[in-house]
């Protein structure tokens, strides 16, 4: 049985287990304030050309995801997304729970649009009983989305200027974000991503580590008493040194994007595989994330040998299915699942 089924079913990479056995035997500050965290968050400020931002290590991605929000927000103030918006559907109301509503708008391929935010926020600055509603605070997107689609410079740039326009925080969920980084036809660089939004966090629980992400201040702009926020939300470890080292080694000779490139790489060649068997994909994603229509017999006898996501059933006849590369996936892997397609 071989795996597609996410980008966090393997361990770490092993230049982050390396780092993390040297330096096992000696000693460090806690909570984040050890020297390895500290060289890593210069490396990040370097690779951003942020040298002003603030950045800190949090335990997974829902947790940086709700101690971000409500640390931004005051507590009457909601945050829009998209509909397929991950704060929206896969977090369990992590973000209704701190006491913050979500605003959903139309998803276009799993992305907003500037001009349909534009539209809302018109409609409500004018509407007679603003003072009743949700009072938006911020806007919330993921780089890449749900549906491996992403941004371009000009997409990003309209959704920042009607944030700006109206008073909302730009906050970008980079779970994957060195693989949306890397996707085929991405203008969107690090440092340009920083110039234009108020905060994002880089995802290294599913790019090479083992878990923790970074979350990111381009400006130095955090919320007052952040580190308070992020231990009343549970997601500050004692041994903060667990997540900075591993961010050291990521952000080390750019292995973090290294192997990002990687795992496009990967995927595009699985995709050609699906496209050549005459398979239809559900969109052209240009990221680690391949969504493709199978009759249901197909993946019946694919879901023998191979682990993918069960998406949502097409009509009767067919299902919607997500297969995962990463940073970890194999030249075998790849030998092995061809096999397996050609005999489906």
């Amino acid at each position: 049985m071989i795996s597609f089924e996410c980008d966090y079913n393997n361990g770490a990479h092993p230049k982050v287990l390396q780092h993390l056995l040297e330096t096992n035997e000696k000693q460090s500050l806690t909570y984040g304030f050890d020297e390895w965290s500290e060289a890593a968050k210069e490396k990040i400020r370097k690779a951003c050309n942020a040298p002003d931002a603030k950045i800190w290590f949090l335990s997974g991605g829902t947790q940086t995801n709700a101690t971000v929000i409500d640390g931004i927000l005051d507590h009457y103030q909601a945050v829009i997304t998209a509909e397929t918006g991950h704060i929206n559907v896969h977090e369990a109301g992590a973000i209704e729970f701190s006491g913050h509503r979500v605003i959903a708008l139309p998803s276009h391929q799993g992305l907003m649009d500037a001009k349909e935010l534009e539209a809302y926020m018109d409609w409500f600055v004018h509407d007679e009983s603003t003072e009743h509603l949700a009072q938006p605070g911020m806007v919330y997107i993921t780089y890449p989305s749900e549906l491996g689609t992403i941004y371009h410079k000009d997409e990003l740039e309209a959704i920042y200027q009607v944030c700006q326009k109206y008073d909302l925080k730009l906050y970008v969920d980079g779970a994957r974000l060195g693989y949306g980084l890397h996707a085929e036809g991405a203008d969107i660089t690090l440092p340009w991503l920083a110039a234009h939004c108020d905060a994002f966090y880089i995802g290294g629980t599913k790019v090479g580590a083992l878990c923790g992400e970074a979350v990111v201040f381009p400006r130095g702009n955090a919320p007052k008493h952040f580190f308070s926020i992020i231990k009343q939300h549970g997601a500050l470890m004692a041994k903060g040194r667990l997540i900075g080292l591993q961010f050291d080694a990521l952000f080390t000779d750019d292995l973090y994007f290294e192997i990002s490139r990687h795992a496009i790489e990967m995927a595009m060649r699985m995709k050609a595989m699906f496209v050549e068997k005459g398979w239809e994909l559900y969109l052209d994603s240009p990221t680690n994330q391949q969504f493709v229509i199978l009759p249901n017999e197909v993946v019946a006898r694919l879901e023998q040998q191979v682990q993918f996501t069960h998406w949502e059933p097409v009509g009767d006849s067919h299902f919607l299915c997500r297969f995962v590369t990463s940073w970890a996936t194999s030249e075998e892997d790849l030998k092995t699942l061809k096999g397996i397609v050609d005999n489906a």
